[in-house]
C-alpha cells in the first residue's frame, strides 16, 4: 500500500470529504439532471454502432515506488483473446493504456487522455492519485471500473465501480486476522496521506476481537534501507513477556525492502510474527526472498480473493498462455492482475447485456447503476452497484465488495488459513 507525498502538488479543485450514502444519491440525482456534465459528452461514444469498443487501463510503470506492468499487459492480452474469438457481440476491444508514473500531473493527464480518445470507461486500473484522475473522469461521465481501490476517493466516487473492498478491508481484515494471534503490533506503513488511512482500518480490526491498537510507525515509501523502522518495530513486538507480538509492513513494493533489514536486525530479538496484506506482497516476492527459508514464513497475509493456485483462476491463466506466454510482466498470482481480469470480466458482462445497443459511458453507467449482477466464477461473490446492494459503510459508499480471504505463508508458499470469504462490512462500519 502506499499513497500520494505530501509535498507533492495536488490538485486545484478543492478535495471531496468523505460522506454517507445521502451525499452519493445526491450526486446520482445531479448526475440525471445535467447530462452532459455527469456522462453525456456529444460524439464521446467509443463504441457505439459497429464500431470498435474503446477503453483504456493505466497503472505505474519504472518508477521507484509501486509499479504495476502486469496490469495493462494483462488488458492487452485480454483485448488480443476477445478479438480472437469474435469480439463481443461481435464488436472489436481496443485498449489504450497509459503510465500513471505514480505522479499526480501524470494521473491527470491519462485521463484527460482519455477523455480525449473518447474511450467508453477506464478499466481495471491502478492509481494512488485519485483526487487528480476522477475530476477529469468525472466531468466526462466515464466509468472507472475494477480499479485497485488504493484510495478513498474510489469508494465515493459515482462513476467509479470498485471489484473489491480496496485497502480499507484488506488493513481492516488483517487486524482481525492479527487480533487473535498476536501480542503487541507494529504497523510500519508509508508517511503519505493515503497511509495515514491505515491505522485507523488495522486497529477497527484488532478491536473487534478486543486487541489494544497497533503501534503507527511512519516510514518513506521509497526509502533503499529500512534499520531504524525496524528496530522500533521490533522493540514494541517484544515488548511484552510471554506474548509474541507481530510486525506489519505496509509499504507497497518496498514491503521487500523492509524485509531485507527486518531479516538483518530480528536476530538480536525474540522471535515476531509478520503480517502484511495482498498488494505488498505477492508470491513471486516470496519466492525471491528465499521461500520457505525466508523472512516471510509463518506470515499472516489478508487478500481479496482465493489464492493463485485455486482452480477459478484458470480462465484467466488460459488467457494468458494463449496471448501472452512468455510475457513476464503478467504474474498470474499479482492482485493486480487478478484485478484487471475481474474488471474486464465486468466490462464483457455489461456489453453483452447492452445487445445491440449503444456502448457509450452514458450507457455502461446507466447498466451497473439499474442493478446488473456480474459473476466472476466465484472469485469474488456476485458484484452489483445498485444503489440498495451498497454497504452500510458510511465512509466507503460505493463499496459492494467487503469480502477478505485469511492466508498464512506456510512452506514458501501462499495458502488459505481459513476457507471461504470473510466479509468485513461490520468492521468498517465500527472504525474510528
Amino acid at each position: 500500500m502506499t499513497g500520494r507525498r505530501r509535498t507533492r502538488t495536488t490538485s486545484p479543485t478543492t478535495p471531496r470529504p468523505r460522506k454517507a450514502k445521502l451525499l452519493y444519491a445526491s450526486a446520482l440525482i445531479a448526475c440525471a439532471s445535467v447530462a452532459v456534465g455527469c456522462g453525456a459528452i456529444p460524439g464521446a461514444t467509443g463504441g457505439s454502432g459497429d464500431g470498435p469498443v474503446k477503453v483504456m487501463t493505466w497503472a505505474p510503470e519504472k518508477t521507484n515506488a509501486t509499479n504495476k506492468p502486469g496490469m495493462p499487459a494483462l488488458a492487452k492480452a485480454y483485448a488480443r483473446w476477445v478479438n480472437a474469438h469474435g469480439g463481443i457481440n461481435g464488436r472489436r476491444l481496443e485498449v489504450l493504456t497509459c503510465n500513471d508514473h505514480n505522479d499526480s500531473v501524470a494521473a491527470a493527464h491519462c485521463a484527460e487522455r482519455a477523455a480525449d480518445e473518447k474511450v467508453v470507461a477506464v478499466v481495471g486500473s491502478y492509481s494512488q492519485h485519485s483526487r487528480n484522475f476522477l475530476s477529469p473522469l468525472e466531468s466526462a461521465g466515464i466509468p472507472y471500473i475494477g480499479g485497485f481501490g488504493v484510495t478513498d476517493d474510489e469508494f465515493s466516487s459515482p462513476v467509479s465501480y470498485p471489484v473489491n473492498g480496496g485497502q480499507g478491508v484488506l488493513l481492516a481484515g488483517l487486524g482481525e486476522q492479527l487480533g487473535k494471534n498476536c501480542g503487541p503490533v507494529s504497523l510500519i506503513r508509508p508517511d503519505t496521506i493515503a497511509g495515514d488511512e491505515l491505522p485507523v482500518l488495522l486497529d477497527a480490526g484488532l478491536k473487534a476481537l478486543g486487541h489494544a491498537r497497533a503501534v503507527d510507525q511512519r516510514a518513506p515509501e521509497d526509502a533503499t534501507e529500512y534499520s531504524r523502522p525496524t528496530q522500533l518495530a521490533l522493540q514494541h513486538a517484544t515488548s511484552q513477556p510471554g506474548l509474541q507480538g507481530c510486525v506489519v509492513p505496509a509499504l507497497g513494493d518496498r514491503t521487500n525492502t523492509f524485509m531485507d533489514s527486518f531479516r538483518r536486525d530480528s536476530s538480536d530479538y525474540r522471535k515476531v510474527h509478520t503480517g502484511t496484506v495482498i498488494g505488498s506482497i505477492d508470491q513471486s516476492q516470496i519466492d525471491a526472498s528465499g521461500g520457505k527459508s525466508g523472512p516471510y514464513e509463518g506470515a499472516y497475509v489478508t487478500g481479496w480473493y482465493p489464492t493463485a493456485d485455486d482452480s477459478r483462476w484458470n480462465p484467466m491463466r488460459a488467457v494468458i498462455k494463449e496471448q501472452a506466454f512468455g510475457d513476464n510482466r503478467i504474474d498470474p498470482a499479482d492482485s493486480g492482475v487478478q484485478t484487471t481480469w475481474i474488471a474486464y470480466t465486468v466490462l464483457r458482462k455489461v456489453i453483452e447485456s447492452l445487445g445491440a445497443g449503444e456502448v457509450s459511458p452514458l450507457t455502461i453507467r446507466r447498466e451497473l447503476d439499474n442493478g446488473l449482477k456480474v459473476t466472476t466464477g466465484g472469485v469474488t461473490p456476485t458484484l452489483s452497484w445498485r444503489f440498495d446492494a451498497q454497504t452500510a459503510a458510511a465512509d466507503f459508499p460505493r463499496l459492494v465488495n467487503a469480502d477478505v480471504t485469511f492466508q498464512v505463508i506456510r512452506d514458501g508458499r501462499l495458502t488459505s488459513q481459513r476457507s471461504g470469504f470473510v466479509n468485513m462490512t461490520k468492521t468498517l462500519a465500527n472504525a474510528d
